[in-house]
């Protein structure tokens, strides 16, 4: 699988891939959650503070996974929507470290890598991590649920928890922090992993 970086206002060619990332985000969290979505697609208002989204692309250039990177100097989810998960409602924000949020997998049919984790959900984790030290980043906080977390440790990944765990509806979610170094990088590094990143936030600069 291939990871791309694209911007939230992309309309060229590759404002489709963006189109049917919204689509699998419904189909996965109004699936599998019971979220409700309008028109088949899945957004809020973090899509709107123009987000850099992550893609894992399949051989057939379809999505099979996507994430969503904000800057944690302006508003975040885990500041304005989860401030509970957080030691006294703050995110401790700086110019290096950013927020991800919004994972979202299609697993069907895909083959497992290395720790009998999706190929998608390692392409995606470390297209972020990429993404991140080439913009000169150094941490990323999400909020996720214990089962999520789960995953991020059978990848090796080394991460910090921000607060406790909290019940926030039918989930248990925590906040955390993990880095974002060459380390991290080659730890969970999917065998074939390719990425456009470097190459498409250089054209769009």
């Amino acid at each position: 699988m291939r990871a791309i970086a694209i911007d939230a206002n992309e309309h060229g060619g590759l404002g489709s891939l963006v189109d049917e990332m919204h689509q699998l985000r419904a189909q996965v969290f109004a699936g599998q959650l019971g979220w409700q979505v309008k028109y088949g697609r899945e957004s809020d208002e973090y899509d709107a503070l123009e987000p850099t989204y992550i893609l894992a692309l399949t051989d057939r250039g379809d999505v099979g996974g996507c994430a969503r990177l904000l800057p944690t100097t302006g508003p975040t989810m885990l500041s304005q929507t989860f401030p509970q998960l957080l030691p006294g409602g703050q995110l401790r924000s700086k110019s290096t470290k950013v927020e991800s949020s919004r994972f979202c997998f299609d697993t069907r049919g895909e083959r497992r890598g290395d720790q009998f984790l999706h190929e998608a959900t390692l392409t995606i984790f470390t297209g972020v991590i990429e993404c991140a030290m080439s913009n000169g980043l150094d941490e990323i906080a999400m909020a996720t649920d214990v089962r999520f977390e789960r995953i991020l440790h059978r990848a090796g990944w080394p991460m910090t928890r921000l607060g406790g765990v909290v019940r926030i509806g039918e989930t248990m979610s925590v906040a955390r922090v993990l880095p974002a170094d060459q380390a991290s990088f080659d730890r969970g590094r999917p065998p074939g992993y390719r990425s456009d990143l470097r190459r498409l936030q250089r054209d769009a600069a």
